[in-house]
């Protein structure tokens, strides 16, 4: 169950030394379902911008933007993301810092690769049970309201997010239009609004993920 869980995550690893992230890659990193690598803070800025990851492992020095300053920016963007610190014995004082930004764990340099693992094991499955699995290879993570196509990352806008969430939690209900416009945009809008938005949406991603129950409402198609 466990390595179920592993395999459905994607992982971020901000490292500036190359022989260390290609080193750790190969020790782990064919135990998720994606591994990938940033070489400093502002790259991994951008790529967790790109990919939405469900864990962050990250080194303290790094240039452009530390690892401490980079896990405070990624903490805006999704507060319940959870990020490991590499750090060297001599930056133990600044460990105190990473408690303030919300670091999950810190491990000190050397590291064993197979405790950093461990440790992702042991939480995986919680944080696997927030991936629920959409029909046309369609997966969305409720933590993180980031939707996959497989191993591609659909970029949504915020009321997107708002509807394929709100969808998401009422999995066995259609929901009516009133409720959704409300939802997402506060009010009752028009219906022509509403349809326009589901269009949009279905170009982004299928036609047959959001079902139209002629009537009644709105509701995903899961994985069957």
């Amino acid at each position: 169950m466990r390595d179920k869980s592993l395999k459905s995550l994607r992982v971020l690893l901000v490292e500036d030394e190359e022989n260390i992230a290609r080193l750790l890659k190969g020790a782990i990193g064919d135990s998720f379902h994606s591994f990938t690598i940033a070489k400093d803070g502002k790259e991994g800025l951008e790529k967790f911008i790109q990919i939405s990851p469900d864990i962050v492992i990250t080194d303290i020095n790094m240039p452009k933007l530390t690892g401490l300053e980079m896990a405070g920016e990624l903490k805006k963007l999704n507060p319940n993301v959870p990020v490991i610190i590499l750090s060297a014995f001599s930056e133990r004082e600044k460990l105190f810092n990473a408690i303030d930004v919300g670091v999950a764990k810190y491990f000190l340099k050397p590291y064993d690769p197979d405790e950093i693992l461990e440790y992702i094991s042991s939480i995986s499955d919680e944080l696997g049970s927030k991936t629920v699995e959409l029909c046309d290879g369609f997966s969305f993570n409720k933590t993180t309201h980031a939707l996959y196509k497989e191993s591609r990352f659909v970029a949504l806008s915020k009321n997107e997010k708002k509807f394929i969430t709100l969808l998401v939690d009422n999995e066995n209900n259609i929901l009516d239009d009133e409720t959704i416009k409300v939802s997402i945009w506060g009010e009752s809008v028009s219906d022509e609004r509403l349809r326009t938005f589901v269009r949009r949406l279905r170009g982004k991603t299928s036609k047959t993920l959001i079902i139209n129950v002629k009537g009644l409402g709105y509701k995903l198609r899961f994985f069957s």
